[in-house]
């Protein structure tokens, strides 16, 4: 196989490294399972790393619960595909049928690999400067340390309850994109107080987790 030598920032100096992590087990004996592991291990440290020092005061639960909501494989798949690493990934004749690049098992495991790649290509400092703006998003986007563990809908409920206040209500509005990579839109609406709200996402869940969270957002403004 045949790969660019570089991904996601980070130019390899061999080559070969990059080739094996973007090659599933299904294509060749020679995989990306070892390299996945060795990676795992390091996008916990980086991404624990940045939470430390982001949020001081944080509690051991608390930065637990944010790491496991970065390193999760939905989000390491949405990573992957961000980086376009989808179509890079040699796969073997029944992986690539059913449509294994689309995979989110397939696809974290390859950004795992990737970032195991990297530290062996350059080392820690230089894996960490590659792999932590790809975190940068997420981790801006997490909600205070008090909140985490607890999704935007599941929080609206429990504002309206102690308020003793009618369940939001969430209706989806539309669907849109190829069947791979549709894009949802909903919209969550409260009769007390009245209020509408939307939100989009890659799933209808999505879709209406960000249109709680946007309901939340006018609640507390």
């Amino acid at each position: 196989m045949s790969v660019a030598a570089s991904c996601g920032g980070h130019v390899f100096r061999d080559p070969a490294l990059l080739e094996r992590a973007l090659t599933h087990r299904s294509a060749a004996a020679v995989h990306n399972e070892r390299l996945e592991f060795l990676g795992d291990a390091l996008v916990g440290a980086i991404v624990a790393e940045a939470l430390y020092a982001r949020w001081p005061k944080a509690a051991e639960g608390e930065l637990t619960r944010a790491r496991a909501e970065l390193v999760r494989e939905s989000a390491l798949a949405a990573l992957a595909r961000r980086l376009d690493l989808g179509p890079r990934i040699l796969l073997g004749p029944g992986e690539m049928k059913s449509g294994g690049h689309r995979r989110e098992s397939i696809l974290s495991d390859a950004l795992e690999a990737v970032v195991g790649a990297i530290y062996l290509d350059a080392g820690f400092e230089a894996c960490r400067a590659a792999v932590l703006p790809w975190f940068a998003e997420a981790i801006e986007a997490l909600p205070p340390p008090h909140k985490l563990g607890k999704d935007a809908k599941t929080r609206l409920q429990e504002w309206l309850q102690a308020r003793q206040r009618p369940l939001p209500t969430y209706s989806l509005l539309s669907e849109s994109g190829e069947e791979h990579a549709k894009t949802f839109r909903a919209e969550c609406a409260l009769g007390e107080p009245p209020l509408r709200r939307e939100g989009e996402g890659a799933s209808r869940r999505a879709a209406e987790q960000a249109a709680a969270e946007a309901v939340l957002g006018a609640l507390d403004a």
